[in-house]
């Protein structure tokens, strides 16, 4: 499951997008119920909005359940997922994430890619309290041998998810695209800390 990725670098041009938090930290270890950042698409532009991983439908009544992931192969018909995935499409930009492999004692492992950064599909919700408006998102998921990764999206991939006007063929489309090589590196067990959030995370073992 892509329970915790990271985000400690980005490029001009990311930090250039209209709502880039001027006080965005670099972050080793991204959890559920964390502050993330979003891209939309705002007026056909692209737009970074800070939301909360742990998806947040306005209609939810029990807040215990806000599911931070949505399986790619069942999210059409979810209750859940379903108007999110045709209207409130959303990417969250990452630099790797974390899997965890094993049977008795869990090794963490690091994954990444060519691009220096990766853009994880995902849903976003908006959820009204007191007069202001909260943003949340899930990040899709395939099935990978016995791991739930991330479904990443290649730049037209990217343009068509985000687009208000792509068709659901061409979007269950998306849900099925091949995935970029991923390079993995084997880790310490340092990550396993929960309130770890520095570059020793990335310790190799």
């Amino acid at each position: 499951m892509c329970g915790r990725y990271a985000l400690f670098r980005w490029s001009p041009a990311f930090a250039a997008l209209p709502g880039f938090p001027a006080d965005q930290q670099p972050a080793w270890s991204i959890a559920p119920n964390s502050q993330v950042l979003l891209v939309r698409s705002v007026g056909g532009q692209r737009q970074l909005e800070r939301v909360r991983w742990g998806l947040t439908p306005a209609w939810l009544t029990d807040l215990t359940k806000t599911p931070a992931q949505a399986r790619a192969e069942t999210l059409a018909e979810q209750p859940m997922f379903r108007e999110a995935f045709v209207a409130r499409r959303g990417l969250l930009p990452a630099n790797g994430f974390y899997e965890w492999r094993g049977s008795v004692r869990k090794r963490p492992y690091w994954l990444t890619g060519e691009a220096p950064t990766l853009y994880f599909a995902a849903l976003w919700e908006a959820y009204p309290v007191s007069g202001h408006t909260y943003l949340s998102a899930a990040v899709v998921t395939l099935a990978a041998a016995n791991q739930r990764r991330p479904l990443i999206l290649d730049e037209a991939g990217q343009a068509a998810w985000l687009a208000a006007e792509t068709a659901l063929p061409e979007l269950h489309g998306l849900l099925c695209q091949a995935q970029p090589q991923l390079r993995e590196r084997p880790l310490a067990t340092l990550v396993n800390d929960p309130k770890l959030n520095g570059p020793e995370c990335l310790t190799p073992a």
